[in-house]
């Protein structure tokens, strides 16, 4: 197994998120740039939390795919949201995509004052091992 993950007695266990991973040696790294609400026509999907994390985080799937990998190797993401939004909501909303079997990533959240677009209000990005 090219991942390991640990979540230690002596921190805190979430369902969404592991504390630690560790990525074996012989592991080859897949690294997805930040992904937002844009769809393969270039518009942007929703103005509402809910509706860009789930075309967000889509749009992670889709990356995954074409380098050979899924949410299964993820170790790694890093979420921005814009300042004024809510975790929660996103997280919600996306809920229905993710798949309870599989171990969770570690999970970075940042709350940002924008995104390269006004319009974005969130960002993913991914780091899998495979």
């Amino acid at each position: 197994m090219a991942i390991k993950r640990i979540n230690p007695d002596t921190l805190h266990k979430n369902p969404a998120f592991t504390q630690v991973a560790v990525v074996d040696k012989s592991a080859k790294l897949v690294f997805v740039g930040g992904q937002n609400a844009v769809n393969a026509k270039g518009e942007i999907v929703g103005d509402d939390i809910a509706t860009q994390s789930v075309q967000a985080y889509k749009n992670v799937l889709t990356a995954l795919e074409a380098a050979g990998a899924t949410m299964a190797d993820v170790f790694k993401m890093t979420i921005y949201m814009v300042q004024g939004n809510s975790f929660a909501d996103g997280y919600a909303a996306i809920m229905p995509l993710i798949d309870p079997k599989l171990p969770p990533p570690t999970v970075s959240g940042l709350m940002v004052a924008g995104l390269a677009n006004p319009k974005y209000l969130i960002e993913i990005e991914a780091v899998a091992a495979i």
